[in-house]
């Protein structure tokens, strides 16, 4: 498998070694719930959910979750902090996305790291899975990881973070398949020195 290993993940979790976490929720996900483009009325999917914080930020405003994650040591640092927070509303599972499938159609997925987390190589296998586990008319709630580096004018592919060009996510999420909002898309910063452009694909 090209890209990062289970024990590469493991090993990260286990050490505290993991400099994408932010500490808290991504800001975004609290515009979302504001917007109401996810509701009490959803279910959601946060694949790569790493320690948690999304799928806590959930369940504290009454949206039932579910979160995947590769690693271990993810799930049981997400475990936790859900056991902790006494909340009941979120579940976690230990699985592999490229292979992973929801016992029923989805109608909303919020994916924030686990793109940018996948070698570019299996970017297909997952936007298939994405697209087959929403149901029609379901959203994608996408924050695609802008973490350009110098070395990619030479071709190389270094990550993670891999770095999502808006041009290639629009090649690996057709418009055939989804529907995109016009852009501008207004980019987060992140303290690593990256920033993530927010956009919600709603599922053809």
């Amino acid at each position: 498998m090209a890209g990062p290993t289970l024990d590469f993940w493991q090993r990260r979790f286990e050490s505290g070694q993991t400099p994408w976490d932010r500490g808290d929720p991504h800001p975004q996900l609290a515009r979302w719930l504001d917007q109401r483009l996810i509701t009490a009325e959803h279910q959601v999917l946060v694949p790569g959910c790493g320690s948690g914080h999304e799928l806590l930020a959930l369940a504290q405003a009454g949206v039932r979750s579910l979160g995947l994650d590769y690693a271990p040591a993810a799930v049981s640092a997400a475990r936790q902090r859900l056991s902790d927070s006494r909340l009941t509303l979120a579940a976690v599972e230990q699985a592999d996305v490229l292979h992973w499938h929801p016992e029923a159609p989805l109608q909303r997925i919020y994916e924030q790291t686990c793109l940018c987390a996948l070698h570019p190589d299996h970017w297909g296998r997952y936007a298939q899975q994405l697209h087959a586990w929403l149901a029609p008319g379901g959203l994608l709630l996408a924050l695609f990881m802008q973490a350009r580096r110098a070395s990619a004018d030479e071709g190389l592919v270094e990550g993670p973070p891999y770095h999502c060009d808006i041009n290639a996510m629009r090649a690996l999420f057709p418009a055939e398949h989804w529907e995109w909002p016009a852009p501008p898309y207004v980019g987060v910063a992140h303290a690593q020195g990256w920033h993530e452009l927010p956009v919600v694909l709603r599922r053809r």
